[in-house]
């Protein structure tokens, strides 16, 4: 299975990239299945739902949030009633939504997405390494797996600011996913890999917006608030040109598991890069 994860799509600029480059990417990569955080979409802060529908409009399979999930109160219901977008599942319980999703792909395959929320210098919510463990439980990954509970890729979005927390969730599960993929620092890592029991792990997707900035939002109201320490101005998304940054994975069907990890980079300012294929 080859998979795209792109990474925290930050305000007007990041989106209108996206939806403008998904389609040809998903047909120029041969794209089985497509993950997109999207949780900075919306003015740079949270998801409307309009915007989620054009994501998936574009070729979108999932769609993962993180800790401004609830900044936009109309995605309470949306979220409700879409299966395909997820949100961390250590938020509390009776949280609106789910943080797993199961999605079809071509051939008859399944793909199971799951995000997860960090607890170092963020928001104290349930345990992500107990909550994705139990996820990980209710399913068997690759193509021998027994029944409905089988799924030929799992994809672990891992919503964190802390590398050491990152590393140490990778490792977690290594060997029982496809691909463990850390989103919200919005600054692409140089450590894409396969871990030694088979999973793909990156730290950091980077984002995909304008890098003129800091990360994403424009650079004079982000940098007043260091030089002042008092609060100013509500934070704009910067909208220059974009970077589409992501990973790219490709997956043996029959044990779900990574063969390839690349990068990606397309459009603004950082150093372009494509995945051979």
């Amino acid at each position: 299975m080859r998979i795209l994860f792109l990474g925290d799509v930050v305000g007007r600029s990041g989106r209108d990239a996206v939806l403008a480059a998904l389609p040809g990417l998903r047909a120029g990569l041969g794209l089985d299945l497509v993950v997109v955080n999207a949780e900075n979409a919306s003015h740079g802060f949270g998801l409307m739902p309009d915007f989620a529908t054009a994501l998936f409009a574009a070729g979108a399979d999932a769609i993962t949030l993180g800790n401004h999930a609830w900044d936009r109160r109309e995605i309470i219901p949306f979220i409700a009633r879409e299966p395909r977008l997820v949100r961390p599942l250590n938020y509390p319980p009776g949280t609106p939504g789910a943080g797993a999703a199961v999605v079809e792909v071509a051939g008859g395959r399944r793909a199971l997405v799951v995000n997860a929320m960090g607890r170092l210098f963020m928001d104290p919510l349930d345990c992500p390494f107990r909550s994705t463990a139990a996820e990980l439980a209710r399913y068997r990954l690759g193509t021998g797996a027994p029944g409905s509970q089988g799924v030929q890729a799992i994809v672990l979005d891992f919503h964190a600011e802390a590398t050491s927390e990152k590393m140490a969730y990778g490792h977690s599960f290594d060997g029982q996913v496809s691909l463990v993929v850390g989103t919200h620092t919005h600054c692409p890592t140089a450590d894409h890999q396969i871990l030694p029991g088979g999973t793909a792990y990156q730290s950091d997707a980077g984002m995909c917006g304008d890098y003129d900035s800091v990360i994403g939002m424009t650079k004079e109201g982000a940098a007043a608030r260091f030089w002042r320490r008092t609060p100013g101005e509500r934070l704009a998304p910067a909208e220059g040109a974009a970077t589409l940054a992501g990973v790219f994975v490709e997956t043996d069907d029959t044990t779900g598991l990574a063969v390839r990890i690349a990068p990606l980079r397309q459009g603004g300012r950082l150093s372009q890069i494509m995945p051979d294929v």
